[in-house]
């Protein structure tokens, strides 16, 4: 099946363009037009959702639950044409497409059996106590509720799984918020079939045509909008620090503020221990290796750092790790812009004279090659920039004099998405040192394992202090994130015609 999209916005079930187009910029095959949005679109996506809030945020669980199902049905029933649009867009692999594909439609269904339990809603209840001394008390019960519609902000690298139904869109719908997309402009073909399936299931199922639209592209002012609009009342994004910064900054600034969830990057540092590192070290250089290349390093868990003992040992990691990225191939990158911002992170380094290239090489066009450095702990606290996120194939080991120079600089680093400790039994005590920084420092430790990749469960954190997220308490995958979109709601003394529902 080969599919043509034909450029348009999904704004309360209707399919509109306008009259300023712009051309994707695919990695292979044919660019397409697409239409430009702009702020009336916000306007009158913004509105429809609100007015479909008051029929969708009271709809019983089930019928949520059966809409997110159907979702799911209808991506899967496009699954060819989103893989050929996809891999063209983007460049990425065709398994890997179908395997985010498999993300996507999963945790449509796992939200969806979720919500069904009723869980949750953290329903409570304290039972009224009529001749309580010196004053009766109360009945009152208290139930999560949902906010309202909620912007999301598509993603860059993952075109299904971050993107027009990914995490943050299914977690909305799931709490019985609408939901307006703005479109990703690195992949928009990919959004607009998404945006299909997700209309054939508002059809299907009988949901108000408000609960999801799609707004394409856009300038600038068609974010501002969109995150400034008092309908509006939470918004999720995936993105650069810069971007995030600046939209986290305008939802702050609203006569009424709102809640901002925005995953801005991470350099993921691995702790490398001693005892692991004398027992496994070459094996586990390969290792990081592989992480690394993973995706293009296009990952938000890529682990771009590696805090590495000084002495023979650390050398055969190194070497190791040099060895299986010299063996590499170069790699397609999912923007231009990707490409241009991954040599320019390289060239920073390679400006540093603190920092000792290991192995290098040279990437053009929209193709990526890895690189890889080493500098000192001392130097590496010294220089803030070497701890930004390089979004690309490249890593940096930080060689250290022992485990009080690890927690030193564990202390140092601003917020992750993970921290990966690399250990044996041996290390124990080493590692019992660094954990209460790490948790700190962190939304996810994983030990002897490598992060890129988050499994959608219910026990996943994807969050972390800033700059890695801009709301530490929340998770962008797994069932928590639906909580994002929910706010506590207290019932005091309620007759019982009005316990329905949830309440009930």
């Amino acid at each position: 099946m080969t599919f043509t999209p034909h450029g348009k916005h999904l704004i309360a079930g209707e399919w509109v363009g306008t009259d300023s187009t712009f051309s994707s910029e695919p990695a292979t095959g044919e660019a397409h037009k697409f239409s430009v949005g702009t702020v009336d679109l916000v306007n009158r996506a913004a509105e429809a959702a609100e007015e479909a809030f008051w029929t969708y945020g009271y709809l019983p669980r089930e019928k949520r639950a059966e809409f997110l199902e159907v979702i799911a049905d209808e991506i899967e029933a496009r699954a060819d044409a989103i893989t050929q649009i996809g891999t063209e867009e983007t460049g990425l692999p065709t398994g890997r497409l179908q395997g985010e594909r498999g993300r996507t439609t999963g945790q449509l269904r796992l939200f969806a059996d979720h919500i069904r339990k009723g869980e949750y809603l953290d329903r409570r209840t304290d039972a009224a106590q009529p001749d309580r001394k010196p004053a009766a008390r109360p009945e009152i019960r208290v139930i999560q509720r949902p906010i309202g519609p909620v912007a999301v902000f598509g993603a860059s690298n993952f075109p299904l799984a971050f993107s027009t139904a990914g995490g943050d869109t299914a977690a909305a719908l799931a709490a019985g918020c609408p939901v307006v997309v703005k479109g990703h402009s690195a992949h928009p073909g990919t959004g607009e079939i998404i945006a299909e399936a997700i209309h054939a299931a508002i059809e299907k199922t009988g949901m108000p045509k408000g609960v999801f639209s799609l707004i394409q592209g856009g300038r600038r002012d068609v974010g501002t909008a969109l995150v400034q609009h008092p309908l509006i009342k939470a918004v999720g994004f995936t993105g650069s620090l810069g971007g995030g910064r600046a939209l986290f900054d305008l939802c702050a600034q609203r006569p009424e503020p709102i809640p901002f969830f925005g995953e801005l990057g991470s350099v993921n540092p691995m702790f490398v221990l001693p005892e692991a590192l004398t027992a496994r070290g070459t094996t586990m250089g390969e290792g990081w290796a592989g992480s690394l290349l993973m995706g293009a390093g296009q990952f938000c868990t890529n682990p771009g750092i590696a805090v590495v003992p000084e002495g023979a040992e650390g050398d055969g990691f190194v070497e190791a790790a040099s060895t299986a990225l010299k063996a590499a191939a170069n790699q397609v990158m999912l923007t231009d812009g990707i490409a241009k911002a991954y040599q320019d992170g390289k060239a920073r380094f390679d400006s540093r004279n603190s920092v000792r290239p290991v192995m290098t090489s040279e990437s053009s066009g929209r193709e990526a090659g890895p690189n890889l450095y080493e500098v000192s702990a001392s130097a590496f606290l010294e220089d803030h920039t070497l701890a930004e996120e390089v979004f690309g194939p490249l890593g940096l080991v930080v060689r250290v004099k022992g485990t009080d120079d690890m927690v030193r600089l564990a202390k140092g680093l601003e917020g992750q998405l993970t921290i990966t400790v690399l250990m044996d039994d041996g290390d124990t005590e080493a590692a019992s040192k660094l954990m209460p920084v790490l948790e700190r420092k962190a939304g996810r430790i994983l030990v002897n394992g490598f992060p890129t990749g988050v499994e959608v469960v219910d026990s996943m954190v994807h969050g972390g202090p800033y700059p890695a997220s801009t709301n530490f308490g929340a998770t962008s995958v797994g069932t928590l994130s639906i909580r994002r979109f929910l706010r506590p709601v207290s019932f005091q003394n309620l007759p019982e015609a009005l316990l329905t529902g949830d309440l009930a």
